[in-house]
């Protein structure tokens, strides 16, 4: 399972999203792409009011806050 994590410097939603995203693979498998959409103009004109943005599989399933108990239904539910 890849989860994908859109993020940017200075962003402390992005940081609590990380932190849970980090906590959650203790109890479920998949791997965790960090992008900072600042290094890329097409990226910042998709998220830019959005960030933080997670991406399951290439779906986006969550924006501004993540709820680790969602999160792991969500996962689960793929």
């Amino acid at each position: 399972m890849d989860v994908t994590l859109y993020t940017r410097a200075g962003c402390h939603l992005c940081d609590e999203v990380k932190q849970t995203l980090l906590h959650a693979r203790a109890k479920a498998a998949f791997t965790l792409h960090e992008i900072d959409i600042d290094t890329d103009p097409a990226l910042i004109a998709r998220y830019n009011h959005e960030v933080p943005v997670v991406l399951i599989n290439g779906k986006k399933a969550f924006k501004y806050h993540l709820n680790e108990a969602d999160f792991l239904r969500v996962l689960n539910a793929r």
